[in-house]
């Protein structure tokens, strides 16, 4: 059952580490949800927790890609170990654009990232927060939310929908 699962996730998102990253995620979803199911239901529920552990995965590339296209924006020419949050946090004193006015509109973007970060609800906000901007993973922030990870799921895609919305009705696009 193992090799199949691997071949099947190897097929989906053709990475070898990513594959077995997945096999194992929903393995440890198996056993920790459903192991004290008959046995000859595992198989069934194992292909189904697999297929949605490949969904969720392609889900969050596409919204890490969305805030790694942002956040880049943000980060300094050639410096491709900057911090997002440190180019958010001392934007003010360094620069990072060839002319003042460069440097105008950088500064004028982040400060409208930060004020539309600010708008969302609390648990929006808190979660969006830890899971792109603290890269921590959906059991992880759940646990420090106290809440399910479907409900982290939820906050983070309400988050971005947001965000994404506001942005675009300032006229801010990516």
């Amino acid at each position: 059952m193992e090799r199949r699962a691997y071949k099947q996730a190897l097929f989906a998102v053709r990475d070898t580490e990513t594959a077995l990253d997945i096999v194992q995620d929903a393995m440890l979803k198996l056993a920790e949800k459903y192991g004290d199911k008959p046995a000859g239901e595992l198989p069934m529920l194992f292909q189904r927790i697999l297929q949605n552990t490949i969904r969720d995965f392609y889900r969050r590339q596409k919204v890490r890609s969305l805030w790694t296209t942002l956040l880049s924006a943000l980060s300094p020419a050639g410096d491709e170990e900057a911090d997002p949050l440190e180019t958010l946090e001392i934007t003010r004193e360094t620069y990072f654009r060839d002319t003042p006015h460069e440097r105008l509109e950088q500064s004028q973007l982040v400060e409208i990232i930060e004020e539309e970060v600010g708008k969302l609800p609390l648990r929006q906000r808190e979660a969006f927060l830890m899971r792109y901007w603290e890269d921590r993973d959906i059991a992880e922030t759940a646990a420090a939310m106290g809440c399910s990870e479907g409900s982290v799921k939820t906050h983070c895609s309400r988050a971005t929908h947001s965000l994404a919305a506001a942005l675009k009705a300032r006229g801010i696009t990516l």
